[in-house]
């Protein structure tokens, strides 16, 4: 029952790899990689890996996201 949503999460994450490398929004990116970083957890938490799942998702999904947005702000939003 596990192994189909392990693979599905896998799978958004690779899909949300690919979406934040496209993307030339760097607002865009960041919000990409932020969700990349919930399935991670999830993921996590799914191979019953639990203070790795909440070590992410405390830093990646919401730490990281903050000081990525807040540096946006400060500099242009897209690239060049």
């Amino acid at each position: 029952m596990i192994a189909p949503l392990v693979t599905l999460f896998l799978v958004l994450m690779v899909i949300c790899a690919i979406a934040a490398l496209a993307t030339p929004d760097l607002l865009a990116a960041v919000v990409i990689f932020g969700a990349f970083s919930f399935f991670s957890a999830i993921f996590y938490t799914l191979l019953g890996a639990l203070d790795v799942a909440f070590t992410e998702a405390a830093v990646g999904a919401a730490i990281t996201t903050i000081f990525f947005v807040s540096a946006i702000y400060r500099t242009d939003r897209k690239v060049d």
